[in-house]
């Protein structure tokens, strides 16, 4: 369990939005480990949408097949061409030549494809040398399957991009650029003028406040002029009504909470996610396959795959511990239960409000150690800590994280989880995201009873923006392990603040 612990979230008095607690150095424990913990980098090249990917995969599968029945002869078994087509398939993606750029070009990927063809027909003479020496390739032989496969792969990929730069002066896709001028307005003008890179700025995202100055991107030299776009409505009014497809940033968006509060927004609404500019190459070169030059500015699209969330594993986990551990600790929740009757009288359990998962409310269970005044007192108060009403028994049991017990209760329901970010009410969730970008982006998963920010020291009166960004971290980097690490870096603090 958490030592976090609050019947209604120190002071005696509700918090006005301006006393909100504030990140402060002071608030964050050293994490061990790594001494910054960060929202990780997007990886580039995936999430390629599948007809940009088949008509170049069908163009390989067809020149491999043609070259390997005139090498190999016609007479062969069928399994020498498959084996053949398989593996220059399986050398193409491991160079990543099918996560094509805005604007591909064969020439550009001319090396690639010609060692990748020598390398898979030089295994080809290999097996087949080992295998029947007398049908073994001759140097000339093997230099020409070589050529000849290369020509036939650069045909009909020539083929397949000319077809979807036709397609997308036909029909470009409605894209929102993010960055501040003049970048973005140099880039929309790039695009604007050249349609066959497939987009078509509709508005340019501004990630921090805009400068006083209209609600109109000043337009570059030859650019048309595009609507500011500031805030979160109005981001999602312009996806909708342009049916926008593509969020290029000038910038990385990973850099600062507001640019990672943007990139999420644009993943959840299904996005493809582009990063232009300087931050897309490294030291003028390319270097990623799928980097691409558009208009004088690098550009790569990058991994918009949903992190993992856990899913049922993480819900097996929840089962596996959570039901054990309330059949274990009855005789101790039973004993918690009889020392509050005894010390504040009837009403052993106490129920809250809480934000889950998506935005959804729920009911939290703990133990009562403090009988609020009313309701707006247990809606609105931040904490309970220091509270003279609070008897023995409830100090006690806050000390030692047994208040929490009962939300077991709530993980076996699967209203929460283990792990996860700690809930909060609506009255502080409404106030929080407003005041902080990534805040919202913690109800991607189930909240928990203990968590990354918890086991670091975040808990109580401390930072909301370093705990919306360890429990962020936590949610992109999720895995099983983590999971357990966290669950007995818990137990470690629970039994060092007993022992204490």
């Amino acid at each position: 369990m958490t030592t976090e612990s609050a019947d209604a979230p120190h002071s005696a008095r509700a918090l006005p939005p301006s006393a909100l607690p504030r990140p402060t150095a002071a608030a964050l424990h050293p994490p061990r480990g790594p001494g910054r913990e960060t929202l990780p980098p997007p990886r580039p090249g995936r999430g390629v949408r599948r007809r940009t990917v088949a008509p170049l995969m069908a163009a390989d599968c067809l020149a491999t097949t043609g070259a390997a029945l005139f090498v190999l002869g016609t007479g062969t078994t069928p399994a020498a061409p498959a084996a053949v087509v398989l593996g220059l398939l399986l050398l193409h993606f491991q160079a990543g030549l099918y996560r094509p750029g805005p604007a591909p070009s064969v020439l550009d990927g001319l090396p690639a494809l010609l060692g990748r063809s020598a390398v898979c027909w030089c295994a080809v003479a290999a097996v087949l040398a080992a295998l029947d020496p007398g049908r073994a390739l001759p140097p000339a032989v093997l230099g020409g399957a070589v050529a000849a496969h290369t020509l036939l792969v650069c045909g009909g990929r020539a083929t397949v991009h000319r077809a979807r730069r036709n397609a997308h002066r036909r029909g470009p896709r409605a894209t929102l650029i993010v960055g501040s001028d003049p970048a973005a307005g140099r880039l929309a003008a790039v695009l604007h003028a050249h349609p066959e890179y497939g987009m078509r700025p509709v508005g340019v995202v501004t990630p921090t406040s805009p400068p006083p100055g209209g609600p109109e991107a000043p337009p570059a030299r030859g650019g048309p002029a595009l609507p500011r776009l500031t805030s979160a409505q109005d981001i999602t009014r312009a996806v909708i009504q342009n049916t926008v497809r593509d969020a290029v940033f000038t910038q990385p968006p990973y850099g600062d909470p507001h640019t990672a509060a943007l990139l999420r927004r644009f993943i959840d609404q299904g996005s493809a996610i582009w990063l232009a500019g300087p931050a897309a190459a490294r030291e003028g070169r390319a270097p990623y396959a799928d980097t691409d030059r558009v208009g004088g500015f690098a550009c790569r699209r990058l991994d918009t795959c949903p992190p993992r969330h856990g899913g049922r594993a993480k819900r097996a986990l929840d089962l596996a511990l959570a039901g054990p551990a309330l059949v274990l600790a009855a005789p101790l929740l039973l004993g918690c239960a009889l020392a509050v009757r005894l010390a504040d009288g009837p009403g052993v359990l106490f129920r809250q409000e809480r934000i889950g998962r998506g935005g959804r409310t729920f009911t939290l269970l703990k133990f009562r150690t403090l009988r609020p005044c009313d309701a707006r007192e247990a809606e609105t108060r931040w904490s309970v800590a220091d509270d003279d009403r609070m008897s023995r028994a409830g100090r006690l049991l806050r000390r030692t994280a047994l208040d929490e017990l009962p939300q077991l209760w709530n993980v076996l329901r699967g209203e929460m989880s283990l792990v996860g970010p700690r809930p909060e009410r609506p009255f502080f969730v409404q106030q929080f995201t407003r005041a902080y970008p990534e805040y919202g982006a913690r109800h991607r998963m189930p909240p928990g009873i203990t968590g990354l920010a918890q086991v670091h020291g975040l808990r109580g009166d401390t930072s909301i923006e370093d705990r919306a960004r360890f429990d962020n971290l936590y949610i992109d980097s999720w895995s099983l392990g983590q999971d357990v690490r966290i669950l007995l870096r818990t137990a470690a603090s629970l039994v060092r603040r007993e022992g204490g």
